[in-house]
């Protein structure tokens, strides 16, 4: 009896364990559902998406990423400049105490150069990000054809 009470609780928590898997947590910053648009199997570059949240009283920054599906990754923004709008790389991301920063179209995000092969919807591949206080995460980057609905509700 107490065998099948606890598989029972097992397979009624399964779904919500699933559902927090996107969510990670490295000290007081939390970052969620890191994700990447599938791209055509010629495209050269991908970028990766997702926001970081600080839930502590001093600021962090993040210092590098890098994943083995590709040979090189890099922080970039979008900028208006001289009337357009124009992609530029940016060494480290300050991550303010009590805020947020959204890796996003059109915003931060990460390029990742010289891909072995573009991943398609539903894989998954890992993404290791560097922090200067919370130190290392490694994340579980899901690919999709579309942006997950709320990204697509910030933009």
């Amino acid at each position: 009896m107490l065998l099948k009470k606890t598989l029972l609780m097992v397979a009624l928590l399964a779904p919500c364990l699933s559902a927090s898997a996107h969510e990670y947590q490295a000290g007081e910053l939390q970052i969620e559902h890191p994700w990447s648009r599938e791209m055509p199997p010629v495209a050269p570059t991908a970028a990766v998406y997702f926001v970081v949240h600080n839930k502590g009283s001093q600021a962090d920054r993040l210092l590098g990423a890098q994943t083995p599906v590709a040979g090189s990754a890099e922080f970039h923004e979008h900028v208006h400049a001289d009337g357009l709008m124009k992609m530029q790389q940016v060494q480290a991301v300050d991550i303010p105490p009590g805020g947020e920063v959204q890796f996003a179209p059109m915003a931060y995000h990460v390029m990742l150069f010289n891909l072995k092969r573009q991943m398609q919807d539903g894989e998954r591949f890992p993404l290791t990000l560097t922090f200067e206080k919370a130190g290392t995460l490694e994340l579980e980057v899901t690919v999709q054809k579309q942006p997950p609905a709320e990204a697509a509700a910030h933009h």
